[in-house]
């Protein structure tokens, strides 16, 4: 039997639902990250299946480092209410970051990158994650990058 407290821990932790924290931590017999892990998977594959549709909405955010290198970007999603949302706004941030600090050459090689905060994640495992958490499908449109 999974204890309540566990899965609003886990919820808190990962921004899944009730019931898919309750399923994680009961396959995980209870093991806190195991169960994270479990649910980070089941969140790329959700992911994988949202790929396919229309994104229609976004935003166009920018970044400026020491007044030295500047970025523009040009993030999609499906609705402007996601769009709006905190989770994509911090994507969107370090998103910008990771093409300020890295100058990948276009969107996939951006995708390819270990993310800068943490290198034991591609930048294409963040976006997925986001996905999982707004259950939108997200797309990197284009960038640019100018570094003085």
């Amino acid at each position: 039997m999974v204890k309540t407290g566990d899965i609003q821990k886990l919820r808190e932790a990962t921004g899944a639902g009730v019931m898919e924290c309750k399923r994680a931590l009961e396959d995980a017999a209870g093991d806190f990250p195991k169960a994270r892990e479990l649910i980070r998977e089941r969140g790329l594959v959700k992911a994988d299946k949202k790929s396919e549709r229309a994104v229609n909405a976004g935003i166009v955010t920018s970044y400026i480092h020491n007044d030295r290198v500047g970025v523009l970007l040009e993030l999609h999603c499906e609705t402007d209410f996601v769009g709006k949302s905190e989770p994509f706004r911090e994507l969107a941030k370090n998103l910008t970051m990771q093409i300020a600090a890295m100058d990948p050459a276009d969107p996939e090689a951006l995708l390819t990158q270990p993310f800068i905060k943490d290198e034991k994640t591609t930048v294409e495992e963040l976006v997925k994650g986001v996905i999982a958490k707004v259950g939108e499908n997200i797309v990197v449109e284009r960038f640019v990058r100018f570094e003085i």
